[in-house]
């Protein structure tokens, strides 16, 4: 028998029917309580008194939530020898709309991205490797990393490496929900599986005056209108078309009146990217582009460009370790290839530091004709989903200690 077979026999068939059920419970109750970010006191405590129940030591993050805890490290770790499983734990300011019992109860908040599900299958990986390290059977340490503020740019990630979530970390592992693929199965890709994500807001100021008279002032509206359309096709022009670099804007504001021209305008929109190289080079490439139409038009421009985060780059190897951990526990059937997105994720601020990969983990009820999409306030999970993520991140600790 092989190091990788004999890893995996250390492993039940499948995820333990009792267990599986209060990780349910536990979901429900997190989907039931959404907390924006930076804000997760409560989830924080509850993840945390579930941990020490367990017997584990966790440690809240020096940003007052999140936290993260060690498993099978006795004697200490050394450098780069923890395998890291990140969960995000924060919620989105939507109200929820479903009408199911484990609805929120907070009016204007919901788990409508899943991060209740990336927490609960993190926090069930990391009960079984305990198991599994309290009977010495856990070849690598495992580091939980619960993560606040997801879904605040530039992102919690950069907060929770800057307090030292990474130190000792050789690899790390995420899944993130995904309504195209069906519960049962996960959805892998090497290289870009995200894209960029900045913010763009731009100011125009300009005299003003009479609409009878536009030739002797700054037709703001007009120079406005021509940053909105201008602007994304200079871009388009000045960058491969393969890095996918898109300014898409959503908000253009100017004037009061139909007969005055006016002295200010307002746009603000998002800048995406596939390709990382291109990322980096972005904020020059679009200040230059606005710069150059607004002052073609006679308008001062004031530009605020606020970093997000780069693209997700699955690096080679830690994909192939989810590839192998989930074909060992439910077979390459239940594995598909998944495209790049054009969402953000600030899963990418690890990869910065060290090698990792995160899967797509399908959600969807197969029986479902409707695929209710991320970020919607009817969003919701076939909950087996939990499941499959739990004995993915399991398998992986056990595959990745056992190549080591």
């Amino acid at each position: 028998m092989s190091p990788d077979a004999a890893a995996l026999t250390l492993l039940p068939g499948t995820l333990p029917e009792a267990l599986f059920a209060e990780l349910v419970a536990f979901r429900r109750d997190l989907h039931r309580h959404p907390e924006l970010g930076n804000q997760e006191l409560r989830t924080t405590a509850v993840i945390k008194e579930r941990l020490e129940r367990a017997g584990l030591q966790p440690r809240v993050l020096t940003t007052g939530t999140g936290l993260i805890c060690d498993i099978g490290t006795e004697p200490a770790a050394e450098e780069g020898d923890l395998l890291a499983l990140r969960a995000d734990i924060d919620a989105l300011p939507i109200p929820d709309t479903k009408t199911v019992g484990h609805a929120s109860t907070v009016p204007g908040r919901a788990h409508a991205c899943g991060h209740d599900v990336h927490t609960t299958v993190v926090l069930g990986a990391g009960l079984v490797l305990a198991e599994l390290a309290r009977k010495q059977r856990l070849p690598r340490p495992v580091r939980l990393l619960f993560q606040p503020a997801e879904e605040v740019l530039p992102g919690g990630a950069t907060d929770a490496i800057e307090s030292g979530v990474l130190d000792g970390v050789g690899r790390i592992l995420a899944v993130h929900c995904d309504p195209r693929v069906d519960a049962g199965r996960i959805g892998i890709r090497t290289g870009a599986i995200t894209s960029a994500c900045d913010r763009l807001e731009v100011e125009l100021d300009g005299p003003g005056g009479h609409t009878a008279r536009p030739h002797l002032t700054t037709d703001m509206v007009t120079a406005a209108a021509r940053v909105a359309l201008d602007v994304p096709a200079l871009i388009s022009r000045r960058v491969d078309a393969r890095a996918g670099l898109a300014v898409t804007w959503g908000r253009l504001e100017s004037g009061h009146a139909c007969n005055v021209i006016p002295q200010h305008a307002e746009l603000s929109g998002t800048v995406r990217c596939l390709d990382l190289d291109a990322w980096h080079q972005a904020p020059d490439l679009v200040h230059a582009a606005i710069d150059e139409t607004a002052t073609l038009h006679g308008a001062k421009s004031q530009i605020h460009y606020v970093r997000g985060v780069p693209p997700v780059v699955n690096e080679a190897a830690s994909t192939q370790l989810l590839q192998d951990a989930m074909a060992a526990r439910r077979g390459l059937h239940s594995i598909e290839d998944t495209e790049q997105s054009l969402g953000g994720e600030d899963f990418s601020w690890y990869l910065e530091h060290v090698p990792g990969a995160m899967a797509r983990l399908g959600v969807h009820p197969p029986a479902d004709p409707i695929r209710r999409d991320l970020h919607r306030g009817d969003f919701d999970v076939d909950e087996q989903a939990i499941k499959v993520g739990v004995e993915l991140f399991t398998a992986a600790a056990l595959l990745d200690g056992g190549r080591s």
